[in-house]
């Protein structure tokens, strides 16, 4: 059996002869390729297909020649001639019934209709969705419809679900005004009404906002993509009584039916592990839901970064983070493997542990006392740590010998000083003292401006002293005016493989510094010229600050410096990050669905998760395409305040750029035509 297949070539095709004759008049020609064949078992079942939806595929005729031939001879059509005549010899209709045909008298193009057999008439797929319609309500069972047709029946199954669709839907699709994919969106819905409501909305050219048919398809659904699904895998659901409804046509993920025993599952998996931690004292509240309300004299434990401990204490909190980072990864790939849950149990056990010993190295040894817990999709459980809150203590009132007995806090470094002269104020008042003094900068600006390397000096000392060492930021304390402030987001996030690097390398700079026992002018005149180039790299972009607060305070200049500066260094942000679940999580579902369409990730079974599964999922599919947001670049051009971008706007199909295929085995050309097979021809 041969399907059709649709050359969409452009070719000049001449115009077919198409005529409406009387059944009577049709034979079979003899050069048909199957003229001797005898009917073959499915011919009664395509006669009934043709008594209830009619005529969909013209038959291919030549004119009949001499006496002993029908006034017309069917060249392609065999099938369907027969299947009419059994109608014919049953009383069902009589030889006037009509029957639309092609007529071909060129001897060329009948030897063609002869040989390419079931190539030649392409039907529209509404005319195919409203055929099966018609064929359902004569009583024909989907089996027998698809047995006529020679096609499998979940494919009949996916059109006659869509033969139920309001007759407008079915006249925006023939028309271009809604595609496949949106009508088979459509008659997801449940609410006959609604449908009819938005295919007429589509039909009148107003569009077809299928997003907004998805957000209510998605509400109250868990589907496989859940963060819970990470520890309670699809043979433990079912088991436990959990039912999974999957989509009719294949491109939404499945549902599952019962997700508190989802959550059951995973709250008695989770609760196993958090009873390691209980044994141990500390206090685990395991959530799959909102988080719980905790004592309010609780602090959360997290990222510690320069400055904030001792070199020592600095140096072992960052070795824990490497080996709680290396214990998540293998948690990862335990569960990739889908290995024993207690092997699972165990590896995740160990990670926690690696993360609880990283919070207390970096809480200076303070005590974690308490641990939420909650469902994560790459690791099964994600955790918080917290500890309690530390007194404030003052020195007033406290005997010396309490001292001692604090919570001690990290050394402070007392800096070497240079020496200077002392000023001459004998009898100089303070007019002459400033004109002195005046004079006195005048000649060190000369003699700096004629001395590069030793200006290149001063200004990396007094951006490491203004953004390192936080330290002289007014300008009386200081021989250069210069001022500067850091990057330092008042949320306290820190992306490490970003700014966390640079931040890195600087608070290895000043322990490097403190080592040396100088000056900073000291030890920045020291260091090579290339090390000196690099320091004042790290600093000069960790003063960088670009964000914009508000969508209507737009920094122009900024902005265009920020482009600049792109293009000197050739930035590309994906070189070492690309979108992580706390940066997609502030976006919506439809911005999110339009990053998977802008990397190429496109797929219609996303449409159906829901937020957080929906995250995970974009996170992923940008990590294994090394993929970020344009707008994250800096390269493109500004935003034109006369052009609103909205989620509505994100979330329109155009039908012009849609390029489904159609359903199963039915070849849908460009223009929306559908093929069928040879069993109906």
């Amino acid at each position: 059996m041969t399907d059709l297949v649709v050359d969409t070539t452009p070719a000049a095709i001449p115009d077919r002869d198409e005529r409406t004759v009387r059944l009577g008049d049709i034979g079979i020609a003899h050069e048909n390729l199957r003229f001797n064949e005898p009917p073959d078992d499915d011919i009664p079942t395509l006669a009934a297909t043709l008594k209830a939806a009619g005529q969909l595929q013209r038959l291919t005729v030549r004119p009949g020649r001499g006496r002993k031939e029908q006034p017309w001879m069917a060249l392609d059509g065999r099938r369907r001639r027969l299947a009419l005549g059994l109608l014919l010899d049953a009383g069902e209709i009589d030889a006037d019934y009509p029957v639309t045909v092609y007529v071909e008298t060129d001897p060329a193009r009948q030897a063609a209709a002869v040989l390419l057999t079931n190539t030649a008439v392409p039907v529209h797929v509404a005319d195919i969705i409203a055929a099966i319609g018609r064929m359902l309500k004569s009583k024909l069972t989907v089996s027998v419809i698809a047995r006529a047709l020679g096609y499998a029946e979940i494919d009949i199954k996916r059109l006659a679900a869509l033969a139920g669709l309001p007759a407008a839907a079915l006249s925006a699709l023939k028309a271009g005004r809604m595609t496949l994919k949106q009508a088979r969106l459509l008659a997801r819905l449940p609410d006959t009404a609604e449908q009819a409501e938005l295919a007429e909305a589509a039909l009148d050219g107003h569009g077809f906002q299928d997003w907004r048919i998805t957000e209510r398809l998605d509400e109250g659904r868990v589907t496989g993509r859940d963060r819970r699904c990470a520890l309670v895998d699809p043979v433990r659901y079912a088991e436990a009584g959990g039912r999974t409804e999957t989509d009719l046509f294949g491109e939404r993920a499945p549902v599952l039916l019962d997700p508190e025993i989802l959550t059951d599952l995973w709250m008695r998996r989770a609760r196993a592990i958090a009873a390691v931690f209980e044994a141990d004292g500390i206090a685990v509240h395991v959530t799959a839901g909102p988080e719980p309300d905790l004592p309010d004299d609780l602090e959360a434990l997290g990222y510690v970064y320069g400055g904030q401990l001792p070199a020592d204490d600095m140096a072992r909190y960052r070795a824990q983070r490497e080996v709680f980072n290396a214990r998540a990864d293998a948690v990862r790939q335990t569960l990739a493997e889908a290995c024993d849950p207690e092997a699972v149990d165990a590896a995740i056990v160990d990670m926690i542990r690696a993360r609880v010993t990283a919070d207390q190295t970096g809480c200076g040894g303070r005590v974690v006392t308490t641990m939420v817990m909650w469902p994560a999709a790459g690791t099964g459980v994600d955790v918080r740590c917290y500890t309690p809150e530390e007194p404030e203590m003052e020195d007033a009132g406290l005997p010396d010998g309490d001292l001692s007995d604090r919570v001690s806090a990290p050394p402070v470094y007392v800096a070497p000083e240079a020496p200077a002269p002392e000023p001459d104020t004998d009898g100089v008042n303070h007019a002459l003292h400033t004109v002195r003094t005046d004079v006195a900068t005048r000649g060190l600006v000369r003699a700096l401006a004629d001395d590069p390397g030793a200006a290149l000096t001063a200004l990396v000392a007094r951006l490491f002293t203004l953004l390192v060492l936080r330290a002289h930021v007014t300008r009386s304390d200081s021989a250069l005016a210069i001022l500067a402030t850091g990057f330092d987001p008042v949320d306290g996030r820190v992306i490490e493989a970003l700014d966390g690097e640079v931040r890195q390398r600087l608070d290895d700079r000043r322990a490097a510094w403190q080592a040396s026992g100088a000056t900073v002018i000291a030890w920045v005149h020291a260091l090579p010229h290339g090390e000196k180039m690099g320091l004042l790299a790290e600093l000069t972009a960790i003063s960088l600050d670009v964000r914009e607060t508000r969508t209507s305070l737009i920094r122009r200049s900024a902005r265009m410096e920020a482009a600049e500066l792109a293009a000197l260094c050739a930035a590309d942000i994906t070189l070492h990050w690309t979108p992580d679940v706390a940066f997609l999580q502030a976006h919506s579902k439809s911005l999110l669905l339009g990053m998977l369409e802008s990397m190429g990730a496109d797929d219609e079974r996303a449409r159906s998760l829901k937020k957080t599964e929906l995250v995970d999922w974009v996170a992923e599919q940008a990590a294994s395409r090394i993929w970020a947001p344009a707008g994250l670049s800096w390269t493109g051009p500004l935003p034109n305040e006369d052009q609103v971008t909205t989620d509505e706007d994100i979330g329109v199909d155009d039908p012009a750029l849609d390029d489904d295929d159609g359903t199963g085995a039915f070849t849908v050309t460009p223009a929306g035509e559908a093929a069928l097979g040879s069993a109906a021809a």
